[in-house]
């Protein structure tokens, strides 16, 4: 670092000559008047590596000056590197004009020297006893004798975690899942297969194909006696419920067949939840296309066949006949759900139904002896096929005794509802 510097006269402008500096060591000598030496660049100092021998000052040439007015003094500071002579200020710099009265000046260099051997620095000045100064470089801490950062870094922070025993915390932001979910991803599947669109159009085909036909083939009659009109919309929905069985058990058993269960339940690992999704959505998605197609014949059956019947219909046949059929076709399905999630079997499975719906009218068409007649009206009264026909406001006139009323629908709610239970307990004890 330099000190400010004090004007300089011109040597030329004085006419005198420069006088060399005595030598260290020699008895002071009163020079007429000591230059102002120009700043010296400052020079980087590097770290110490090896000791070096002091080198001497650069001297530079006094010109006379006029005789002072008053001292005045000027100190410079130059940083040497080890191992390198000090570098002395360039000589042709011009000096600045002087805006005071000349002065006598002084130069004292001072130079840091590598540990363990201090150097001493002579200090000169015109007019003054040389003296000598010592500077002693302390150690410092290995942390201190780093480069500096151009930056300081801020403090890393903690990497969040979870606390101590509060167990594994996702990073990735979840809500709960709850029973909407699992409709949502159950509705759909459903929608997304061919299956669900072949069976419930075919249905939709067969019940609204079979009661058309039956309607225009009964019209030619004149009369139909106390039938009622809404009765023969029963053809075509006996072969529709043979479309709704198969859906009901492909909604859990293709699951099952193709490996898409253990996705489904890894993704929502309450069983009764999935469970409970699979049956609403498909009771439902059965009960709004039944009750379409059900009510659309309905309507057509009574416009073809209500001046033929002497029979009334009233709110409750229209209500028993449209949506009490459909509640009753939907359970049915829902029985078929529960059986497919026992059996996780589709074809096992769509046997299995199929044979609940025919085999006991059929069985009971074979027993003819009287031993087994009460057996057989049993079998009549509370088959598939005669529970329709009571919901549609009649039945089989061969048949004594079975439900009446809304009985069957009772029934196929009570079956089903013990169907889906086994299944769920099931569903619990398996892995899969």
């Amino acid at each position: 670092m330099t000190s400010p510097q004090q004007p300089q006269p011109d040597p030329a402008a004085n006419g005198t000559e420069a006088q060399p500096q005595p030598a260290p060591g020699t008895p002071p000598q009163a020079p007429a008047a000591p230059p102002m030496p120009p700043a010296a660049p400052a020079v980087p100092q590097a770290p110490p590596t090896q000791a070096a021998p002091p080198a001497p000052p650069a001297q530079q040439p006094a010109p006379e000056q006029p005789a002072p007015a008053a001292e005045a003094g000027t100190m410079m500071l130059q940083a040497q590197t080890p191992g390198q002579p000090p570098q002395p200020a360039p000589a042709d710099r011009p000096a600045p004009a002087p805006a005071a009265p000349p002065r006598e000046a002084g130069t004292m260099m001072l130079q840091a020297q590598p540990m363990p051997e201090p150097q001493p620095l002579a200090a000169h000045g015109p007019g003054k006893d040389a003296g000598t100064m010592m500077l002693q470089a302390q150690p410092q801490a290995p942390a201190l004798a780093q480069a500096p950062q151009p930056y300081a870094q801020a403090p890393a922070a903690p990497p969040a975690g979870p606390a101590p025993g509060a167990g594994y915390v996702s990073p990735i932001p979840a809500s709960p899942t709850h029973l909407g979910h699992a409709l949502a991803s159950e509705w759909t599947k459903i929608r997304s297969v061919r299956s669900t669109i072949w069976t419930l159009g075919v249905m939709a085909v067969l019940v609204l194909g079979i009661g058309a036909l039956v309607a225009t083939a009964v019209s030619t009659n004149e009369s139909i006696g106390a039938t009622p009109p809404l009765f023969f919309g029963f053809f075509g929905m006996l072969l529709g419920i043979l479309c709704v069985l198969p859906l009901g058990v492909l909604v859990v058993s293709s699951e099952y067949g193709t490996g898409m269960i253990r996705t489904t339940l890894t993704a929502c690992p309450a069983r009764g939840r999935v469970l409970a999704a699979k049956a609403l959505v498909f009771f439902g998605l059965t009960f709004v296309v039944t009750t379409v197609v059900t009510g659309l014949v309905a309507i057509m059956d009574n416009a073809l066949l209500g001046d033929l019947s002497r029979a009334e219909v009233t709110g409750a046949e229209w209500l028993k006949s449209t949506v009490g059929v459909s509640l009753y076709v939907s359970f049915l399905g829902l029985l078929a759900l529960a059986v497919g999630s026992l059996i996780r079997h589709s074809a096992g499975a769509i046997t299995i139904m199929i044979g609940v719906v025919l085999l006991p009218f059929v069985l009971s068409m074979f027993m003819l002896t009287d031993s087994l007649s009460d057996l057989r009206n049993f079998l009549l009264g509370y088959s598939i096929p005669n529970q329709i026909t009571v919901m549609y406001g009649s039945k089989f006139p061969f048949v004594d005794g079975g439900p009446a009323g809304w009985e069957p629908l009772w029934i196929v709610m009570g079956i089903a509802a013990l169907a889906l239970g086994g299944a769920y307990a099931v569903m619990r004890q398996r892995d899969v």
